[in-house]
């Protein structure tokens, strides 16, 4: 986030929600935002179903899966066309408007309107909201990135909010909502593929040698490979072994049928987990691991805040923290730098080696969480960014025109349905805990494939009768829950549920920038069983 919640949910005068079921997925900060809708301040959501946030909205946008592009084209157009952009913030702190404006121009609003289902009239109705709204805040999650073009809708929102001036201000800005616990902490530590924590690109001589010295090895200056990648090369033999620390592709990744072909054929595969997951059937190697209430360390949450977490109970059985099990590993590999004896000293470790966390402490996390960058232990961290300069050479933010692209795959006349996947407020993720608790399981235990009560009507389908889904790529069969969230053509379902896994149908290509797959958007067909 490029914004803190508080900062956001107090100031904000508008908020635009997209790709974001955000009082279910995150309950704290949607009830946050409906306190400050309820004082006054407006509300845009764009979604493809009428999530709950939406019936608090001034204006709903119910656009088609995967026409993000479109639908933030379109209200660029309006706010160019109506001379609603900040002309004082583009002239001190960017570069690049003229062509983006151009391109801009050139969009026809009503082709617009076509292509996403979402009237011209609302677009432009969004807009103008948008604009006139100082400041205004833009929220979203994987509705927006889990696409093929999941690089060009993040593009087309830091075009929006930076055409306004809603950047480096407080109550707006760009803020993606992790969708994980520590999630943000992970990317922060280097668990991307071409960085080393803080960001430092593996490619950079400097951050090589300052690591490698530090890591007493040699490090590739080449990146890695992107998880989405990993299981197709495992089944063209270019990768032996996987080591899994905290998910279960079995249940998250697309076209799971493919991944665990590929988990079958590798020699070496190693679970980490809290518990025994679905992938862990797969595994050589089971290493059990503590929870959040079991171990000492810190988290960084959504809004870049690094705080403190604390043991309150021993671990049971084996079970061990990640950090004494990659400890004790790198040490069994003869490797150096893994004789850390507690969490605090790996801490003063990314402390010395990463810029954005210079001035973090055990110490200073005693007396709460702080937002990165915090560049030394005298600096209060830093809650909203690019309030003085964005990370670029000439310090100035840069407009980016993007094309609108179709989704890879489109209704046919053999799957004439989109489906499209999400989360639920009662379970999180494939499951892995909340299925274990009964509270949760008694108030919801069992998929259901949500369609709308139109197609529900032509099909003669009634609640809970038995559908099958079936993609190129498999099917599964759920009971069927017709709703007048949904409009014709288009089905929900979650992946929490194993034995009812929406991920043997959605599709596996990937944004050709980040890498991720387009699980919300695949062609299906659906029959009654």
């Amino acid at each position: 986030m490029t914004n803190s919640i508080d900062d956001i949910a107090d100031e904000a005068k508008a908020f635009f929600i997209i790709g974001s079921n955000t009082t279910e997925t995150h309950p704290v900060i949607g009830y946050r935002i409906r306190r400050a809708v309820k004082n006054g301040a407006k509300l845009i959501v764009a979604d493809p179903r009428r999530i709950k946030i939406a019936e608090k909205a001034d204006v709903f946008l119910q656009l088609k899966p995967g026409t993000n592009a479109a639908l933030l084209q379109g209200m660029a157009r309006v706010i160019i066309d109506e001379e609603l952009y900040d002309a004082e913030f583009i002239k001190n702190r960017t570069e690049g408007f003229e062509e983006y404006a151009e391109k801009i121009r050139a969009i026809d609003l009503n082709e617009m309107a076509d292509i996403t289902g979402v009237p011209a009239e609302k677009i432009t109705q969004a807009a103008r909201i948008y604009a006139g709204s100082d400041p205004a805040a833009i929220l979203y999650t994987m509705g927006i990135t889990q696409h093929t073009s999941g690089t060009d809708n993040v593009l087309a929102l830091a075009g929006l909010a930076t055409l306004t001036g809603n950047m480096g201000k407080r109550g707006g800005g760009v803020n993606p909502l992790r969708g994980q616990n520590n999630v943000q902490g992970a990317c922060d530590m280097g668990a991307l593929p071409n960085v080393f924590p803080g960001y430092q690109p593996v490619s950079s001589p400097e951050a090589n040698q300052k690591f490698s010295e530090a890591y007493g090895a040699k490090i590739p200056d080449k990146p890695g490979m992107p998880m989405t990648k990993m299981f197709k090369a495992a089944l063209e033999d270019k990768i032996k072994g996987v080591y899994i620390m905290g998910e279960n592709p079995v249940v998250s990744e697309p076209d799971i049928c493919k991944i665990k072909d590929a988990l079958e054929k590798l020699e070496l595969v190693v679970v980490q987990d809290l518990f025994f997951t679905e992938t862990a059937d797969y595994a050589d190697v089971v290493l059990p691991a503590a929870s959040f209430a079991e171990k000492d360390g810190t988290f960084v949450n959504t809004e870049r805040r690094i705080q403190r977490g604390r043991k309150a109970i021993n671990p049971p059985g084996e079970a061990r923290s990640d950090f004494e099990i990659l400890c004790k590993l790198g040490l069994k590999l003869g490797l150096k730098g893994f004789e850390f004896k507690k969490p605090g000293e790996v801490m003063q470790e990314v402390a010395e080696l990463s810029p954005k966390w210079k001035g973090i402490t055990y110490e200073r996390l005693e007396e709460g969480g702080i937002c990165w960058p915090c560049p030394d232990e005298n600096h209060p961290g830093t809650p909203i960014l690019y309030e003085e300069k964005f990370l670029t050479g000439s310090g100035k933010a840069q407009f980016k025109p993007v094309d609108y692209k179709p989704p890879a795959e489109t209704p046919d006349q053999d799957y004439p349905f989109i489906l499209t996947t999400g989360r639920s407020l009662y379970h999180y993720h494939t499951g892995t805990m909340t299925r274990r608790s009964d509270g949760l399981s008694d108030l919801y235990n069992v998929e259901k494939a949500l369609i709308s009560k139109e197609d529900a009507e032509r099909m003669g389908l009634n609640e809970n009768d038995k559908v099958r889904l079936t993609s190129r790529r498999g099917e599964v069969e759920a009971e069927v829950k017709p709703v007048s969230d949904l409009k014709e053509g288009i089905v929900f379902m979650t992946f929490h549920f194993a034995e009812t896994c929406a991920n043997q149908l959605t599709n596996s290509e990937l944004d050709p920038v980040a890498n991720i797959p387009e699980l919300k958007v695949c062609a299906i067909n659906l029959e009654k069983v």
